[in-house]
């Protein structure tokens, strides 16, 4: 107990009648001391009682417990010296690409490493990148108990305390919505139709960006109650006013084109600008080049279109650079292999469509994406099956 509330104990006892006084400056002053040298007394022996506590509990401690323990400090000390030197070298890199290190940003930290260490290796993973501590290594779950082997959480013994929090705090935010529901349902006041929860754009998160999101396993069943949970929240009337808590556990869904990284035009002596793609389609495979500022040629295998006989297989080719509006404007070489002109065709479609997205804009892009331009044919001539005339086709049927 402080000594504010000592004397306000002692000035009621005293207005009461309880304690009699004649200098009231001489007699606050005397039991102000008093009261401030036995809450220092109280609190040093407060202290040493507790020291001896904690020494006792020590003394008392399993093994494994104490392990488990230092384990965790060790952990949390490492994790703390990596991110001192992960804001030191921050600093340094950005001295080095004559940054201000106050406004150094994680994008100018990406920018300037791949300036730095440039890599030709075509998974983004393998490239040289300087990430944070806790980016890099795995979490780890805190210390669950004191000591003592009290636990923390109120929930521990029930073996999920995380998961069984997030659905306490569900049905907290539902209890809310439909007291808050029945509130206006009082006052006969009608639910706004302008205020909604916009969902579009965004999913929920998978099970196991769940489990790593609350560091602990999740079983089929109950990743599917809380996704029922989840639905059952978002459906209500007003959810809009627990938007924060929703989007915690959405995430946003990326067009196959943005997830898909889209190289930089390269350049010729000249300064021509060029990509190179290659495609596939059937057993045909081929290897297409578009150079930029061209009149619209088209070489395929050292002729030009006419090496397709057939319309067909011409309007194949063609197509992507009519679809971009850029027919006339670049020049094609194309080298293709194996297949029929079918498979051919269908082949060059798809390398042109992917060497042509350097020389556009995201939105033809995605639209092209959307037309399939992007998206290699996976079909294939099905096999012919034992005991048939072809594939599917059967032999005919003879009763005798």
């Amino acid at each position: 107990m402080s000594s504010s509330s000592l004397l306000k104990i002692f000035f009621s006892r005293s207005a009461k009648g309880t304690y009699s006084h004649s200098f009231p400056g001489l007699w606050y002053r005397a039991v102000t001391i008093s009261v401030n040298s036995f809450c220092t007394t109280l609190s040093s022996a407060v202290d040493e009682t507790t020291e001896d506590t904690a020494l006792e509990r020590s003394k008392t401690m399993s093994k494994a417990m104490r392990a488990y323990l230092e384990r965790a400090k060790a952990h949390d000390k490492f994790i703390a010296e990596q991110a001192v030197e992960y804001e030191i070298g921050m600093r340094h890199l950005a001295n080095i690409m004559g940054e201000d290190p106050e406004t150094f940003t994680t994008e100018d930290r990406d920018r300037s490493i791949a300036y730095l260490f440039p890599s030709g290796l075509f998974e983004p993973r393998a490239r040289p990148l300087m990430k944070h501590p806790m980016e890099l290594f795995p979490k780890r779950k805190a210390a669950e108990f004191d000591e003592s082997g009290r636990p923390f959480h109120t929930l521990f013994y029930t073996g999920r305390p995380a998961y069984y929090q997030v659905l306490h705090d569900i049905t907290g935010v539902i209890m809310e919505l439909d007291h808050f529901s029945s509130r206006m349902s009082r006052l006969n006041v009608s639910k706004d139709q302008e205020k909604s929860l916009n969902l579009g754009g965004s999913e929920w998160i998978s099970k196991s960006e769940l489990e790593t999101k609350i560091i602990e396993p999740v079983k089929d069943d109950d990743y599917a109650f809380f996704i029922k949970s989840m639905n059952r929240m978002v459906n209500h009337p007003y959810s809009y006013r627990a938007e924060d808590f929703i989007m915690t556990y959405r995430k946003e869904v990326k067009t196959g084109q943005a997830t898909q990284e889209i190289p930089k035009l390269m350049y010729t002596s000249d300064g021509v600008p060029y990509m190179t793609a290659y495609g596939g389609r059937k057993t045909a495979r081929a290897n297409v080049t578009v150079y930029g500022h061209g009149s619209g040629k088209i070489t395929i295998n050292g002729e030009d279109i006419l090496y397709f006989s057939h319309i067909q297989e011409r309007e194949q080719v063609v197509f992507p650079l009519h679809f971009s509006g850029l027919l006339g404007h670049v020049d094609v070489v194309a080298e293709v292999e194996g297949g029929g002109t079918t498979g051919k065709a269908g082949a060059i479609r798809f390398a042109l469509s992917l060497a042509l997205r350097p020389f556009l804009d995201s939105e033809v892009v995605e639209k092209m994406r959307l037309a399939g331009l992007l998206t290699r044919d996976p079909r294939v001539r099905e096999r012919k099956k034992p005991g048939q005339k072809g594939a599917r086709a059967k032999f005919t049927w003879k009763k005798r």
